[in-house]
């Protein structure tokens, strides 16, 4: 099973096996096993039980519902359940079940035969009409059955159910063309159709010609409706009378112990097969690898945005080019969001990094900017031409090119007039953002742009 799981198949009746079940320690089997012309009971623990054989037969005195409980107070998994399995040791139990579905579907797509119950022989006085057919306690294969002609034959059939202590049934005799019987195997369904040839009234006994024909939107709503009781069969088939008049009449519902009909007993017993090794997958392996709406796949992980960095305080920067690759997660986009612009420094119109800064929208020759360059130190004169002579950045991860042309046709406003100090002090802040160090660096520069404001402040004071 599935490559890895080596399935070990038992195979016995009832009438081999004995067991044991306990609360924590499951069921533990004993089967008689014939081993050279001598009888020896082996002992194991089953996984898994496949039921094909009768619990329940009156005709034959077998009685072994004592097993079919233990195995069910073992906790075993079976086909079908063992719950269904012990059901259908009653057929007038099975019966009560075909009248709910009648009850429920109507005559017209249900079309049960008209049955009557007696508890014991008392009731049994008359029958509405002859002939019937009397149905002795809980047999199978034809067995129990009679057809009684008139009312001396019944009283007669009376006498014998006294004497059996046991229920009785009563149903109209059909006067059938042929038997119909559809079967459902996991989702295979299939019809025959039996004839009999010796001319006797069970179609079952004797000479009988069987026959395979088209599964109908008819036959396949009678067993489906079937599969259901008892919280589900996996195996099971529906038995109905075809009368000379044209009607249908269904008799009976069988379990996974039906005999196997027809020229394709051999297709059965592999379906037989695949359904239990699929039951078993579902119990070693339930659920797989599918992700269930209660236990949904891991999301990926995204950048969570922030609002920007303040000046003098470190915070993380973007790559810059040629700086290191990092692993592979969307970043937010710089602009447009309110949370990610910059005030300037005296309250003035929010700056966004990737809009042009004022020293880009004012001329090269402009004498601010000369006055500013030439009162500065030569490092300080560095920092600000990095930041004037800016280079095209990268597209950011994330984002497409159509959103990056639409951000290109649309220019950003123009800055109001600044003075001096606030145009360095924004050029520096925004090349601080383009740049990445280590938290020592990042507090070497904020207190290198502290000191920048005092000189500038005294510097342009004057």
């Amino acid at each position: 099973m599935n490559g890895e799981i080596e399935i070990r198949v038992e195979q016995a009746e009832f009438s081999e096996l004995n067991l044991a079940a306990y609360v924590t320690g499951g069921c533990m089997v004993d089967m008689q096993v014939v081993r050279n012309g001598t009888k020896v009971v082996r002992s194991f623990k089953p996984d898994f039980i496949l039921v094909r054989q009768h619990a329940y037969s009156m005709a034959l005195g077998e009685d072994y519902r004592s097993l079919v409980i233990g195995l069910q107070y073992g906790g075993l998994p079976a086909v079908n359940s063992l719950y269904s399995v012990y059901n259908f040791c009653s057929k007038p139990w099975v019966f009560s079940q075909l009248i709910k579905i009648f009850h429920s579907l109507g005559p017209e797509k249900f079309p049960l035969v008209e049955q009557t119950f007696f508890p014991n022989h008392k009731p049994m006085l008359t029958a509405p009409h002859f002939p019937v057919v009397v149905k002795l306690g809980h047999a199978h294969a034809g067995m129990g059955k009679i057809k009684v002609e008139n009312q001396h034959d019944y009283l007669d059939i009376t006498s014998m159910v006294a004497m059996a202590k046991t229920y009785a049934t009563t149903e109209a005799f059909i006067d059938s063309k042929y038997d119909i019987r559809i079967q459902k195997i996991g989702s295979n369904y299939k019809a025959y159709m039996r004839t009999s040839i010796s001319g006797n009234w069970k179609a079952n006994t004797g000479s009988a010609m069987l026959e395979q024909v088209a599964m109908t939107e008819r036959y396949r709503l009678w067993v489906d409706s079937c599969s259901e009781m008892f919280g589900g069969l996996d195996i099971c088939a529906v038995k109905a009378v075809h009368s000379k008049d044209g009607r249908d009449y269904i008799i009976e519902v069988m379990d996974s112990s039906m005999p196997l009909i027809g020229e394709h007993v051999e297709e059965d017993r592999q379906l037989m097969a695949d359904l239990v090794v699929s039951k078993m997958s579902q119990l070693l392996i339930p659920g797989g690898m599918v992700p269930s709406p209660l236990r949904p796949w891991a999301p990926q992980s995204k950048a969570a945005k922030s609002p920007g960095p303040l000046l003098g305080q470190p915070q993380p920067r973007p790559l810059t080019q040629g700086g290191p690759r990092q692993a592979q997660s969307p970043q937010p986009p710089r602009s447009g969001s309110p949370s990610q612009q910059r005030l300037s420094p005296q309250g003035q119109q929010p700056m966004s990094p990737l809009s042009g800064s004022p020293q880009q929208q004012r001329s090269p020759g402009s004498p601010q900017l000369a006055r500013a360059s030439s009162g500065s130190s030569p490092n300080q004169a560095s920092k600000t031409s990095s930041t004037l002579t800016s280079q095209p950045r990268p597209p950011v991860q994330g984002r497409s090119i159509s959103q990056q042309s639409e951000e290109s046709k649309n220019p950003a406003p123009p800055h109001p007039h600044l003075n001096k100090s606030q145009s360095l002090t924004n050029s520096l802040s925004t090349s601080d953002t383009t740049q990445r160090g280590t938290p020592s660096e990042d507090e070497a520069k904020a207190e290198t742009i502290r000191n920048l404001r005092k000189s500038f402040a005294s510097l342009f004071s004057d």
